[in-house]
């Protein structure tokens, strides 16, 4: 597979990951393309983007299914779904890396 994420898991393009900055490790968030209204699930296993106005980056499996590989970027929505022990909420209008 791939380098070591910052969670100390091996990068693997073909799960349903993203990086966020500040989100604890294993938790479930739905991102959802504001385009086109496709979402997915993914789990935060790595830190980043480290690119201003970008909040996520997720894996090339997760940017296939919402329809974003071709553009690389996209307008999305993200709420947590499931931030185990954290009480976390977030939503937000953001470019994110796919």
């Amino acid at each position: 597979m791939g380098t070591k994420t910052a969670s100390g898991e091996r990068m693997n393009a073909s799960l349903m990951t993203a990086a966020h900055r500040s989100l604890p490790f294993g938790t479930k968030v739905l991102v959802t393309n504001k385009r086109n209204g496709k979402s997915v699930v993914v789990r935060i296993n790595d830190r980043g983007p480290f690119i201003r106005g970008r909040v996520l980056d997720v894996s090339k499996a997760a940017a296939k299914d919402i329809g974003m590989v071709s553009s690389g970027t996209a307008q999305v929505c993200y709420q947590v779904v499931d931030a185990g022990s954290q009480k976390i909420a977030g939503k937000g209008l953001k470019d994110i890396d796919g």
